[in-house]
């Protein structure tokens, strides 16, 4: 497991991005414009509606490069619904 210190001198570890939920996922971008890296990226999602014959598309997060993840986990924490899981490496 990798670990670290912060400069205060405490231990932290990093989790790293494993899977977001696009199902839950809003488009909101607040995740995309806290990533330090180029981790995440917006992408359209087609949404069935059974009572319209038309299909909707919907902006959504994706993981477009997860090894780029630092392991800082600010996207998790300014998500509104909880999409993110993560993985201790």
């Amino acid at each position: 497991m990798i670990t670290g210190t912060t400069r205060g001198g405490e231990e932290w570890t990093p989790h790293f991005v494993e899977a977001l939920d696009q199902e839950k996922c809003i488009g909101c971008g607040r995740c995309y414009k806290v990533c330090p890296r180029t981790v995440l990226d917006l992408v359209e999602r087609e949404l069935d509606d059974d009572d319209d014959d038309e299909d909707d598309n919907m902006m959504v997060m994706s993981i477009a490069n997860g090894l780029d993840c630092i392991g800082c986990g600010a996207c998790g924490r300014v998500c509104p619904k909880n999409c993110y899981t993560y993985a201790a490496a």
